[in-house]
């Protein structure tokens, strides 16, 4: 629909009918003014003239005003679900049907007067419409026999889609490995990108701060490659989320009202949103988790790459970071030697290994009494107490 050919049209029409009524105001009121001699018929043009130019301008802009009145509506029609516009129309037709009985009585008993007589029918028509549109609309559902039933791919705008949505925060995208998890199938449901968090991470990768802006169009980069092989949702409900909190409550509330699960490596996003009862998956809790289990006297070889804290300690590193203690290691550094596991220790950043060296007869080139890491000063520990 070309809304501006209707729009000039409607316009058009709006400015002959304001100059057709300022015509007839003009002649009424030059009638009134000559009647009391104060205008001459000499001057009857001016008065067409003022009148004529008055008219033209306030038809023009009352045209575009309703105009733009009526295609608000007409948006707001199209949103509709089939069953409301049946209903409007349904009751629009009705009050017509009415307004048309009740008009031959109205001009009957006002025949003297024909002016008031429509007045009083269009008065009467608008009320009835708006009478039988109300409830036409408020019966729509009890009137679902005689309507067509509502398409299944369109809902109302309150109903929310019956998917399963993991949502994903600024940290986790920034993070990348999101893309490699849900490229292998470990990520079910729908993966829905916020709007507001796209805007923070165009907000970090225009930053002044180079490390920020590296961030910011690292997460960017990451997400147009997700779009190209994944599939994402992009905005579609972020109006369940208030506007005037922060990034991090309007994630937990939309992850509420979609019921979804928030996917993060913040730390307090993850205890914020664990005590409002929403399900978090931490992608730093997975990779701990799939993490290789090691026994204490299993060999490997590391590298050791730096001294220890403590005394004679040197410091490795698995694949997986995964940080490894190593006693007699520091006269070893840069080298890559064969260790034994003596023991592990499980913190909340991970899991820390302690081994020693492997002498070549596979005893251990270390005193076993000692202790594998201690702040203080090391002690043997005796075997029987005296």
């Amino acid at each position: 629909m070309n809304n501006k050919i209707w729009r000039l049209t409607f316009t058009a029409l709006l400015v002959s009918l304001a100059v057709g009524v300022g015509w007839y105001a003009s002649n009424l009121v030059f009638d009134f003014l000559r009647a009391k001699n104060l205008l001459t018929d000499n001057q009857r043009w001016v008065y067409w003239v003022v009148f004529g130019l008055s008219s033209v301008i306030f038809g023009f802009a009352l045209g575009r005003f309703i105009f733009r009145k009526i295609e608000s509506l007409g948006d707001q029609m199209r949103k509709m679900s089939t069953r409301d516009k049946i209903a409007i129309g349904a009751g629009l037709t009705m009050g017509i049907f009415l307004t048309a009985a009740i008009s031959v009585v109205i001009f009957r008993a006002l025949d003297h007067n024909t002016l008031a007589a429509v007045a009083v029918v269009l008065i009467t028509g608008v009320i009835l419409s708006y009478l039988t549109t109300s409830a036409a609309f408020s019966m729509k559902e009890e009137l679902h026999f005689y309507m067509p039933p509502q398409p299944k791919e369109v809902e109302e705008e309150n109903t929310l889609p019956h998917a399963t949505f993991k949502i994903l925060d600024t940290n986790v995208i920034i993070d990348g490995r999101i893309a490699d998890i849900a490229r292998a199938g470990f990520v079910e449901g729908t993966i829905y990108i916020p709007g507001f968090v796209l805007d923070e991470l165009q907000h970090i990768a225009d930053s002044s701060d180079g490390l920020k802006r590296a961030r910011g169009r690292r997460g960017l980069d990451i997400l147009n490659q997700m779009q190209k092989e994944l599939t994402l949702v992009v905005r579609s409900y972020d109006k369940l989320a208030p506007e005037k909190e922060e990034v991090d409550s309007r994630l937990v509330k939309l992850a509420k009202a979609l019921d979804g699960t928030l996917v993060t490596n913040d730390f307090n996003l993850n205890k914020v949103a664990e005590l409002q009862g929403v399900p978090v998956l931490n992608i730093n809790e997975l990779a701990n988790a799939l993490k290789p289990i090691v026994l204490p006297g299993e060999e490997m070889r590391v590298a050791v790459v730096r001294e220890g804290r403590e005394q004679n300690q040197g410091i490795g590193y698995l694949d997986d970071g995964t940080m490894i203690v190593i006693e007699g290691g520091r006269k070893v550094v840069g080298e890559t030697v064969e260790v034994i596991v003596s023991s592990l220790l499980q913190t909340t950043a991970g899991k820390m290994i302690f081994a020693h060296l492997r002498d070549d007869d596979g005893g251990a080139d270390y005193d076993r009494n000692i202790r594998p890491y201690t702040r203080g000063p090391r002690t043997p520990i005796r075997a029987q107490r005296s």
